[in-house]
């Protein structure tokens, strides 16, 4: 997902039964697979490979269980952390689907608890015990802690830009202030919440469930966590679905490009769509609008909107708000009456709202998780960044270049993670799997934050994968496009039917 921080940076990576036995609830297959999957533990993780879950109801039909990982996988016999799991558990099933819905930072106990219903199909319900996890870091999972919520609103209210040359300093404070809270709150697993860390636990989290091979559904940078546990464990890997893949070969500066240019363009197809409505602020020209857009953006720049809250709304976190709904296209009527509100009746409440929902704002004035701290915790650790100031000067000068409208906010990413007390473990690499069973790429034509090209280079950098396109709008496909993409993931997962080759939905 991609997230603008709120002191004025951006880093864009940027969605039961009843039994509290392990054995009595698995399917039959996967029992019966139970003791070649423990039995492969790798050494000195057996102790982790061979513990027992205990799934307790912790919902109406959601059952919950905890297991425990090494916090450092060079040092197994050091502290260990929890995951927090739970699942979907239904009569017949033929095995057991694990999920991520992305981020970094998304709760995979919160996309089994509210998405799966209305995302997956009733076929794909019916044949699989669905299995949500929080990676490390993540919500219930050992948490990444940064400040309280009164802080973080504080955070988003400054008018703070990274572009401005006398707004940096204090930018580059806030900063430091926002990582010294985060390493005094979270302590050493702050140096441990990389993706690499999180695919292993993914093994540790197959070997539990009893399964030889993990079947597994990832969306948006779970794509970048399952192709990572591909290439570290390819024998393992049963069924996968990647939706909205990320290339895990790009530097950190050229995500946050392709990322720009991805939601430029859909802002030209929002605003294309936005003209033909009674309700749209803009008149003339897609690049006419475009201009009255831009000439707005810079209007708040200057005079940040005050919401019916009495919260301020700087651009930042104005354009936290815009961007989300163009995540997907049926949500792109909601952002035209948003901007209708804010341009002729100052109204910034719906923009204000959007961004409230990008955080996880709830009314109360409470966080509903931590998926920004865990966002920036993850992404610092995953790939290395130049903070040099010629190098930032010269990636936002590119940025605007190529986004004319929203690049400037994305520019100066890198200051966060130069405040961070840890080092990146990560690397852009290429990730192969090799040997691995046949995976499934899912890339969307329009997709803004993971662009199609992305989805393109990993079909190609896997040794074993077949691509599955969407032409249409909006980040991913299964679940929000169309009934051929449903089939053909529905027929790969149930009965393990790849769709040919160069198949278009």
């Amino acid at each position: 997902m991609m997230r603008l921080a709120a002191v004025g940076t951006a880093l864009a990576m940027g969605l039961a039964g009843c039994s509290s036995s392990t054995a009595d609830s698995q399917p039959e297959d996967a029992q019966s697979s139970q003791p070649a999957a423990k039995s492969s533990a790798p050494e000195g993780l057996e102790s982790f490979y061979t513990q027992e879950l205990d799934w307790e109801m912790c919902g109406s039909i959601i059952e919950c269980a905890t297991i425990k990982v090494p916090m450092d996988y060079a040092n197994p016999e050091g502290q260990s952390i929890d995951l927090a799991l739970n699942r979907r558990a239904v009569d017949g099933a033929t095995g057991n689907i694990l999920v991520n819905p992305g981020g970094p930072g998304g709760s995979g106990l919160d996309m089994v608890s509210s998405t799966v219903p209305s995302m997956f199909s009733n076929d794909l319900q019916r044949a699989y015990n669905v299995i949500g996890f929080d990676p490390r870091g993540v919500g219930e999972s050992s948490p990444v802690t940064c400040q309280s919520a009164a802080e973080t609103d504080k955070g988003r209210q400054e008018n703070l830009r990274a572009w401005v040359p006398e707004d940096q300093h204090e930018i580059i404070e806030s900063t430091e202030d926002y990582a010294a809270d985060c390493a005094s709150n979270t302590g050493e697993l702050l140096d441990h919440v990389d993706t690499v860390s999180a695919a292993r636990d993914m093994d540790v989290i197959r070997a539990v469930l009893g399964d030889a091979q993990l079947d597994y559904l990832g969306v948006s940078y779970g794509t970048f966590l399952g192709a990572t546990y591909a290439d570290l464990f390819p024998q393992n890997v049963g069924r996968f679905v990647l939706d909205g893949a990320m290339d895990p070969s790009l530097p950190a500066a050229e995500v946050t490009l392709a990322q720009a240019v991805g939601f430029e363009k859909e802002t030209d197809a929002w605003l294309a769509s936005c003209l033909e409505s009674d309700a749209c602020p803009f008149t003339g020209t897609v690049e006419e609008a475009k201009v009255q857009l831009q000439q707005f953006f810079a209007q708040v720049e200057n005079e940040p909107m005050t919401a019916s809250d009495g919260r301020v709304v700087p651009i930042i976190d104005f354009v936290n708000g815009f961007v989300l709904p163009l995540y997907d296209d049926s949500s792109w009527s909601y952002l035209t009456d948003a901007m209708n509100a804010a341009i002729n009746d100052a109204d910034v409440d719906m923009i204000l709202g959007f961004a409230d929902l990008s955080a996880d704002r709830q009314s109360d004035g409470t966080y509903a998780s931590n998926s920004s701290d865990a966002f920036t915790a993850i992404n610092c650790l995953d790939r290395p960044m130049d903070s040099s100031a010629e190098t930032m000067q010269d990636e936002a000068t590119e940025l605007m270049r190529m986004a004319p409208t929203l690049g400037k906010y994305l520019a100066y990413g890198s200051i966060t993670c130069e405040a961070w007390d840890y080092d990146s473990t990560g690397t852009p690499e290429i990730l192969d799997a090799p040997g691995s069973n046949e995976i499934l790429v899912i890339g969307t034509v329009g997709d803004p934050a993971t662009p199609y090209k992305w989805s393109e280079a990993l079909a190609k950098q896997l040794d074993n994968a077949t691509l599955l396109t969407y032409e249409g709008h909006g980040h991913t496909a299964y679940g929000r496009s169309n009934e051929c993409i449903t089939k053909a993931v529905d027929e790969y997962l149930i009965d393990g039917k790849v769709p040919e080759a160069g198949t278009r939905c």
